[in-house]
């Protein structure tokens, strides 16, 4: 892993991106912001979508970190 970049929340190599799921449902996550600007993964889960921070370019996907979308 590298350290987060300005143009998403991680700048993981294109092959362990596609590998991050959702520890809660599984499904694909995508870059995005928090209302502060701060980095986050959203979970694309179309009936639970939840919200995970990234803290210094790591992502935190634990279960007790995410946050409804």
């Amino acid at each position: 892993m590298t350290e987060s970049s300005q143009d998403g929340a991680t700048s993981l190599e294109p092959w362990a991106r596609a590998l991050l799921r959702c520890p809660v449902t599984g499904a694909e996550l995508v870059d995005g912001t928090d209302e502060n600007g701060q980095p986050v993964l959203v979970s694309q889960d179309p009936e639970r979508p939840l919200v995970y921070p990234v803290r210094d370019g790591i992502p935190v996907l634990l279960a007790d970190e995410a946050r409804p979308a």
